[in-house]
């Protein structure tokens, strides 16, 4: 069994999808047998939650083994975790909390694969972040597209509205909104579709996804800004991105961080 404590008005299902990846992987057969108890109630549907209240998810053995992410490396200053498409990196940071002390650096989007970086004291996350907000943390993505690109590479910048209602953003020539910066490097081509090397110069919401869909190629599988008739008929049902690699110039406490690689065992 595992039990939580709800601190916020939220629905069940994105409250578990935020604390307990196991269970998110098997909601709806939890709901279905009643092995989801809120405040000591079993619940077969998916209800809205209060802050204090306390669910319980009653996992087999084998619904608990599958966490979602694998750790790459650790040591006493951070945690580089590698998360399987379909989960939210909350439910990774939940996780890793449970095992000590743990501080959010970044995000990847829920249905993108791949390496998670945690602090796991104030000095390494202070340091962390600073490296993140100055450019000195590097991330490499791979992406499979649809389409040929029609440069082998380029730096491409566009500016980036955000729609907060609809959970969306939208890219755009005009000077208005964030300005991105997006550089891609073909590294193979099948006929269809093409494999991506891609650098952000600027970390935006949902940037990757939503500046290849305006060139005119949207990353396969994405169900946001994709091809959807293009996923049917290849019948692609995930998100073919992945956070690579994954680079720290470090200072100070984290300076031997210098140098070294991190690398998701994730394909896209």
């Amino acid at each position: 069994m595992k039990k939580y404590v709800v601190n916020g008005e939220i629905p069940l299902k994105n409250f578990t999808d935020n604390v307990c990846a196991p269970a998110s992987f098997c909601f709806r057969a939890l709901l279905k047998n009643r092995e989801i108890r809120v405040n000591g109630t079993r619940v077969g549907e998916d209800v809205l939650l209060a802050s204090g209240d306390e669910v319980a998810y009653f996992l087999s053995k084998a619904q608990e083994r599958k966490t979602g992410y694998e750790i790459v490396y650790e040591d006493d200053s951070i945690v580089v975790a590698d998360k399987e498409s379909g989960v939210n990196s909350e439910a990774v940071f939940s996780a890793l909390c449970e095992r000590g002390e743990t501080y959010f650096i970044h995000r990847i989007d829920r249905n993108t694969a791949g390496l998670l970086l945690f602090a796991k004291s104030r000095e390494s996350e202070r340091l962390l972040l600073r490296a993140f907000r100055e450019r000195s943390a590097h991330k490499i993505y791979l992406a499979r597209v649809i389409g040929k690109m029609s440069k082998r590479q380029s730096v491409e910048e566009a500016y980036l509205i955000k729609d907060e209602k609809n959970a969306l953003v939208r890219v755009s020539t005009k000077p208005i909104g964030e300005k991105i910066k997006t550089e891609y490097r073909v590294i193979e081509e099948d006929g269809e579709t093409s494999l991506l090397q891609i650098t952000l110069h600027t970390g935006k919401t949902h940037q990757i996804r939503a500046h290849m869909a305006f060139l005119g190629h949207p990353v396969a599988g994405d169900t946001k800004y994709g091809d959807g008739a293009f996923n049917r008929t290849h019948h692609i049902t995930r998100q073919r991105l992945v956070a690579k690699q994954l680079q720290i110039d470090g200072e100070g406490l984290l300076s031997y961080l210098s140098g070294l690689t991190f690398e998701s065992k994730f394909e896209p």
